[in-house]
């Protein structure tokens, strides 16, 4: 048996009906006698989940009401079995409600007793439609992770070993020729040089992709006035800025608003979303990054005047490799902003985006504040406090 394009290659697709009803089980049954179906039955719920966890299912259709193990329970069970099958409620008229409530559970549909046999084979061909997505979207999960696994052993050893005995050799070669180079050879020596700082700057990107765990920073975690940081990632910007004539600035509210967290990961992050508004802002545009604190939390905003974001690529952009239609001259390999989501959760902080087309993008970064010097000081005094008393 072999997986393609998430259906299963070698067997017919196995469909489970559960039903206290003989006359329904067999009903069922005749109606899908014709297809390239396995067709199983179950008269309660005990038997039936025994049975999809012995045999496995692509779909299974349950009654709601049944003796014994109720049909939200089957549900449950079935979910924890495989949560990639394909649940549909069998119900009667009285009980759609139900139904519904069995939806909101996990189940991907529901079937009115009492149901042509055209109803049936069309529920039931949606069902192992939707069967079909889950998988592939499953495989593809699994192959995402493998490349995120594999990938930083393939590009250390095979790729920024050789740039990196390329950029060595160049330095040498620049002073032993010092006094031998015309000027238009320096010249060229120095793009060489510059084009394998920013080759191997993109393998480092790609490698704290793929094998750093951003959790890790915790270990580190300490007050950061969050001024820093993004007086870092537009002093960094700030020469992109220059050659587009896009005008960049900063409002922060209070220069002593602070997080908890690493400076390091951090100066990253809004370096990524600072750079990309600039990248993809119009010449002589402009993008201003605005700091305040809300209900407890710092929030950082980057908005840009820009051409704006799709609806259908806004959903993505936090993906890994994820590029927009219509953005593959700004370069860059669709790392950046995954990274970013990645380090903001670690801080425990969320990274939203807003855009609307011919206007621009906000991308908001969101992080909980660290207390304050008062409210450390009080709780201090209060824990000493608390001290004295036990004493």
């Amino acid at each position: 048996m072999r997986i393609l394009g998430g259906v299963r290659i070698g067997r017919p697709r196995r469909i489970v009906v559960i039903d206290d009803e003989e006359i329904v089980r067999d009903s069922c049954t005749a109606i899908l006698a014709d297809g390239d179906y396995e067709v199983l039955t179950a008269e309660d719920g005990e038997t039936g989940l025994q049975l999809v966890a012995e045999k496995g299912a692509d779909l299974v259709f349950v009654d709601l009401k049944m003796p014994g193990k109720s049909g939200f329970e089957v549900i449950e069970g079935i979910s924890d079995i495989d949560p990639t099958i394909v649940t549909i409620v069998i119900t009667g008229f009285a009980t759609v409600s139900s139904a519904v409530d069995a939806m909101k559970r996990g189940a991907y549909d529901f079937l009115p007793k009492p149901f042509t046999p055209d109803e049936f084979r069309l529920i039931s061909r949606r069902g192992l439609e939707r069967r079909a997505l889950v998988l592939e979207a499953t495989e593809l999960r699994r192959e995402r992770e493998a490349l995120r696994e594999n990938f930083a052993a393939i590009v250390s050893h095979e790729i920024k070993s050789p740039l990196s005995a390329i950029q060595q050799n160049l330095f040498v070669l620049s002073g032993e020729l010092a006094d031998a180079l015309t000027d238009d050879q320096k010249r060229r020596l120095d793009r060489m040089k510059s084009r394998i700082d920013d080759m191997l700057g993109l393998i480092r990107t790609w490698m704290r992709w793929s094998s750093a765990d951003v959790s890790v920073i915790k270990e580190s975690f300490a007050p950061v006035l969050l001024s820093g940081p993004i007086a870092k990632a537009i002093e960094s910007v700030e020469p992109l800025a220059q050659r587009k004539s896009v005008y960049l600035s900063s409002e922060i509210e209070d220069p002593a608003l602070a997080v908890i967290g690493d400076e390091g990961t951090l100066t990253e992050a809004f370096l990524n979303v600072i750079s990309n508004a600039v990248k993809y802002s119009f010449d002589e545009g402009k993008v201003v990054v605005r700091v305040h604190q809300a209900q407890g939390k710092v929030v950082v905003s980057v908005c840009d005047n820009g051409p704006g974001i799709p609806a259908e690529d806004l959903a993505h952009v936090f993906d890994d490799f994820y590029r927009a239609r219509g953005t593959e001259t700004a370069g860059g390999a669709g790392l950046g902003l995954g990274l970013t989501r990645r380090i903001v959760e670690a801080h425990d902080g969320t990274i939203t985006a807003e855009s609307e087309i011919g206007k621009g993008s906000t991308f908001v970064i969101t992080v909980p504040a660290a207390p304050s010097r008062d409210d450390a000081g009080r709780l201090g005094d209060e824990s000493a406090g608390l001290g004295k008393g036990e004493a």
